[in-house]
């Protein structure tokens, strides 16, 4: 394990041409104060967690004080948001510190956001507030335990710091690791402007540092088109991303703030703001308070993952040449929805437990959501409950176990459809002859019966601005073993209250 003094940077972005970023060292926080550290996400990185305990860790941790070897810059990026082009955004509050590479080989960002302001911050102040840090700590180690390809969080430093948002709010800072934080809006900023030498050098990073494998390395990228280099890399990139919103739709997360500056190159959940898991069922839910049209809605996740990995094609697009050429970006775009559409069928025979896949499966599960939309019906909790179901012995089960079906229907309007549902579900379950042991325990790690309801994220919010800051890391904990019952926490495990259906979250969260 290392100390600070010998993580080892690497620097690779800032050896980039100079147009892709901002040489600036963050501002110092005045009188940080450490008030979590994650030694999980440490370990990505062999810093030692002792390291939390060091004088200077919450100066190193906020930018006050240079991580030894750490050369900061501000990343340069456009983007659409809300569909509407941007042509200049940029990292307004937040510092690639640089790289650092394991002993396993992996090389992970240090990204330290709330640092102060760049040449990208437009009249911001360039500060995160306490709230939002929690928020996005939390959320990194829950999408994470999910098995939700993210960001993850280092630690948060806090100070007293006065921020002026809706309301007048403290400082915060946060460090989030990942092997890259490239946007699909980086390629837009130099695409717009026509730098197809820029364009291509940053494709050609990416590829060569995070693509590696043939025959996306392999291709030549002095031929016209890069004998398809380029365009097998953009298919790449748009699996990843359908397979990742399979992944959140799965899993009830909405992510709220779907901008194509949001969106990872790698296919990683990226720039946790407005984000909200689903309570009661509603496929319309809508997140962020300040998405006033609905556009990044739960269920306009999918159409808004494609319609973002078209913007990207049309900046990688420069790259090639000629009308013939246009097959393989229509291709490798298409490749979307199959990757998308498998990956969400996986996941959600999983949460049924079903262990192969029928024709009927479909129906099976769009009248189930049916169901649960009609009778606002609890997301988390009906799977959960599912497990329980699938506890009982078979014969009970095709019988009609009172105890089972009871537990289920209260939960439903339609009694008489969920009961029919169940029937056409013990069917299906028959015709695998699953058994009810193993499909059990299968159920019980496919379905967390703990996610980060956003009453459950207010609670340590509003902890720590009271200076009580324990409650972190015991969530984060919780969070990180989501599939286990943790006594005497059973209650974070519960819907909200109506008070607490009240919370709002908007872009400033």
């Amino acid at each position: 394990m290392r100390p600070f003094a010998g993580l080892g940077f690497e620097n690779s972005y800032a050896r980039l041409h100079s147009d892709f970023y901002q040489v600036v060292e963050p501002t110092p926080l005045p009188d940080p104060r450490l008030v979590a550290f994650n030694p999980d996400a440490a370990a990505l990185i062999d810093l030692d967690p002792a390291q939390a305990e060091h004088p200077d860790a919450a100066r190193f941790l906020s930018g006050s004080l240079p991580i030894p070897g750490a050369a900061p810059i501000a990343q340069a990026y456009a983007g659409h948001q809300f569909g509407v082009w941007v042509p200049q955004l940029g990292d307004g509050r937040a510092f690639l510190l640089g790289e650092v590479r394991n002993s396993r080989g992996e090389s992970w960002d240090l990204h330290l956001k709330g640092g102060g302001q760049t040449r990208w911050s437009r009249f911001g102040d360039g500060r995160s507030v306490l709230r939002s840090t929690v928020r996005e700590y939390l959320a990194c180690e829950a999408l994470h335990a999910l098995d939700i390809p993210t960001t993850r969080a280092l630690s948060i430093v806090a100070s007293e710091l006065p921020v002026q948002r809706e309301s007048l709010e403290t400082a915060a800072a946060i460090i989030r690791l990942a092997p890259s934080h490239v946007r699909f809006g980086t390629f837009e900023y130099f695409a717009a402007r026509g730098a197809v030498e820029r364009v291509r050098e940053l494709a050609d990073y990416v590829i060569e540092r995070h693509y590696g494998d043939p025959p996306i390395a392999q291709g030549d990228r002095s031929a016209p088109g890069g004998s398809q280099r380029y365009s097998a890399f953009f298919g790449e990139v748009c699996r990843r991303t359908g397979r990742l919103i399979a992944r959140w739709m799965a899993a009830g997360f909405a992510h709220g703030v779907m901008n194509t500056d949001n969106m990872s190159i790698l296919g990683i959940t990226l720039d946790y703001g407005p984000y909200g898991f689903l309570d009661d069922y509603d496929a319309g839910f809508i997140c962020n308070h300040t998405d006033t049209g609905g556009q990044y809605a739960f269920d306009q996740q999918p159409s808004v993952g494609i319609w973002n990995c078209a913007r990207l094609g049309e900046a990688l697009m420069i790259l090639d040449s000629g009308v013939e050429a246009t097959a393989p970006w229509q291709e490798a775009l298409e490749s979307y929805w199959p990757a998308f559409v498998s990956e969400y069928a996986g996941r959600m025979r999983a949460r049924l437990g079903l262990a192969t896949a029928r024709d009927e499966d479909a129906a099976l599960l769009r009248d189930l959501l049916a169901l649960l939309q009609a009778g606002r019906v609890d997301y988390t909790r009906f799977f959960r409950e599912l497990n329980s179901v699938n506890g009982q012995p078979f014969a009970a089960l095709r019988a009609g176990s009172s105890t089972v079906n009871g537990t289920l229907s209260e939960m439903f309007t339609d009694r008489a459809g969920i009961e029919a549902w169940l029937d056409r579900y013990r069917a299906r379950l028959g015709a695998e002859q699953s058994d009810d042991a193993e499909r059990g325990e299968r159920m019980r790690r496919a379905n967390p019966k703990y996610v980060l309801r956003n009453w459950v994220a207010q609670e340590a919010i509003a902890a720590a601005q009271r200076g009580e800051f324990g409650l972190i890391d015991s969530l984060r904990r919780l969070l990180a073993a989501p599939y286990d019952e943790h006594p005497g926490w059973e209650r974070y495990a519960d819907p909200p209250t109506p008070a607490a259906r009240e919370i709002e979250v908007s872009c400033s969260s």
